[in-house]
């Protein structure tokens, strides 16, 4: 192995290093961190040539023995410090089975199908993807005295979450599917093709589960006047409001003096009419917008046709929306199965369904929210080309390198003959800086953007943008038969004990009763249907989050 002693010159100090010049530029910054304290990837090594890179050759760049080479950089947040960790290493080995669940990477636990329960495994997955929910249940105590526990449909549920986080197997939830009989008797009907019970509609399983926690699951909350006030979880994190107003077809009717009435009433989920027309979920929410409804005219004295037109007024932080697929087929006396190609996004803008009132308070921070993406991919951009070309290319668009070209000042001879040079060279952690304090002072701006109405709203969305976190799916041609499974967004890693989420990887978990597995987004753009074959049923909306006053995500 053939070494050259050099010397590294880093913010006034000299450092002796010992080069293997059979080895890469990488190992000689791992060595500089060890000495410096700065991580690798924030130093700048100048050598002939330009800049030093990972995968540069050190046989090739003629260094020779007590040669100085500047390094520039300075080390990340504690990047100069070894701190000894303060919880003591435990492994995986000798994990409980509790334990082993909670750990970063954990497949979720499944659901046993006992006998045409998959209508509800699904339905009881895409609800334990909302955080807020577990945290609720967690928190929730049965208190009433005429029902016991047993048959308790919220405390069961709560009870079925904490088991199915402390395993990564299959769990069967029957003590929960008995309460859910109990008090609605529709799924116990037995089936009528031979034992056991009937198969049922996932989409009547989740109104009649969340409309149980809407009565339910509450907790005192003081307002203003320091008071205590049941809130519904429900009410809070997924009801949303209408503004409707009602007017009659007949022009007779307002020719004698009948009014349009207006109205606000709650609803708990959009419904996506499909017809002949209908391609994306936007058509198919465009049109339940607007609804036909035959009543008495107090001014005719006879029944006629009214027009409801309505308008959302308060989006909530959870969005269930309902591909209304299944309708009565008389010949045959059962829920039939729209296969119709539907289409729907990833990301939802929920804006153009609101009043006027809501979208003015949206409109500036969703625009905002699209430059802060815009202003982060162009950050990214470039960080990559000064990575490709660090000597090269300073990471702003071309057409504002070429405007400081002819803005620039020439350098000038000083007093001594000297030329003054009147660019300054950056490092990358100078740029960095630069670039991650811009992006700060967005997030702020953005922050500073939310309504102060909607601010006070806590379980609302507040820019008017939704992404997209669980599907319930069903393969086949009727509600009353075939499959239903559900699919639900990755989280990113959770730090079990400082409770920090890492970065989601874009991928998604397939529930298949007692069977998970991982699957790539794709999947999911494959679920809008136009056969037997698997099709969403229910989307589980979720508001983006957004930047806090501090510019910090939440």
């Amino acid at each position: 192995m053939a070494t050259v002693n050099v010397v590294i010159k880093h913010q006034g100090k000299k450092y002796d290093v010992e080069v293997d010049t059979s080895s890469t530029g990488e190992v000689l910054k791992y060595q500089l961190f060890s000495l410096t304290g700065v991580e690798p990837d924030r130093q700048k090594i100048l050598v002939k040539g330009g800049q030093l890179k990972d995968d540069a050759d050190m046989s090739k760049l003629g260094l020779k023995p007590g040669q100085v080479i500047m390094m520039m950089g300075t080390p990340g947040e504690g990047g100069d410090q070894v701190v000894r960790p303060t919880e003591k290493i435990k492994f995986l080995e000798d994990m409980t089975e509790a334990e082993a669940a909670q750990q970063a990477g954990a497949t979720p636990a499944g659901l046993v199908n006992l006998g045409n329960t998959c209508y509800l495994n699904s339905t009881l997955q895409a609800l334990r993807s909302i955080p807020e929910l577990q945290d609720a249940l967690a928190k929730h105590q049965h208190t009433s005295m005429s029902e016991v526990p047993q048959l308790d449909l919220t405390y069961q549920l709560k009870d079925l979450f904490k088991d199915m986080s402390e395993t990564q197997g299959g769990m069967t939830p029957f003590s929960f599917l008995n309460a859910l009989r109990m008090a609605f008797p529709q799924f116990a009907e037995r089936s009528k093709k031979g034992a056991g019970f009937a198969q049922q509609d996932a989409e009547e399983a989740w109104s009649q589960i969340v409309q149980q926690l809407k009565q339910k699951l509450k907790w005192q909350s003081p307002t203003e006047g320091e008071t205590a006030s049941a809130t519904s979880f429900v009410d809070k994190y997924m009801s949303g409001e209408f503004s409707s107003t009602l007017e009659c077809d007949d022009p007779a009717a307002r020719e004698g003096g009948e009014q349009p009435t207006s109205a606000k009433e709650p609803f708990l989920k959009l419904n996506c009419h499909i017809d002949n027309q209908t391609a994306h979920l936007r058509d198919g929410l465009l049109g339940g917008l607007t609804e036909k409804i035959e009543k008495r005219s107090e001014v005719l004295g006879r029944d006629v046709m009214y027009t409801k037109t309505s308008k959302i007024s308060r989006l909530p932080k959870y969005l269930t929306v309902h591909f209304v697929r299944f309708f009565w087929k008389r010949d045959v006396q059962k829920k039939a199965k729209i296969m119709r190609k539907v289409t729907f996004p990833h990301e939802l803008d929920a804006v153009e369904f609101c009043t006027d009132e809501l979208r003015k308070a949206l409109i500036p921070v969703r625009d905002k929210v699209r430059e802060v993406r815009k202003d982060e991919e162009d950050v990214e951009r470039a960080r990559k080309r000064r990575k490709r070309n660090p000597m090269l290319d300073d990471g702003q668009p071309e057409e504002k390198k070429e405007s400081a070209k002819k803005d620039g000042k020439k350098s000038a001879p000083s007093a001594d003959g000297d030329v003054e040079m009147a660019e300054t060279f950056k490092t990358d952690a100078e740029w960095e800086a630069e670039k991650d304090a811009a992006l700060l002072e967005s997030k702020k701006e953005l922050n500073a953007l939310i309504d102060p109405e909607l601010r006070k709203d806590e379980g609302a969305n507040k820019s008017g943008i939704y992404e997209l976190r669980a599907v319930v799916t069903h393969q086949g041609a009727s509600a009353d038969s075939g499959h239903y499974t559900a699919y639900v967004k990755k989280t990113g890693p959770k730090d079990p004990i400082t409770g920090k989420v890492g970065e989601e990887d874009g991928n998604w978990w397939w529930f298949n009763d007692d069977k998970v597995t991982e699957v790539t987004s794709d999947k999911i753009d494959a679920l809008a249907g136009g056969g037997e074959s698997h099709s969403a049923l229910i989307l589980l909306y979720k508001a983006i989050p957004l930047p806090t006053a501090e510019g910090i995500l939440e």
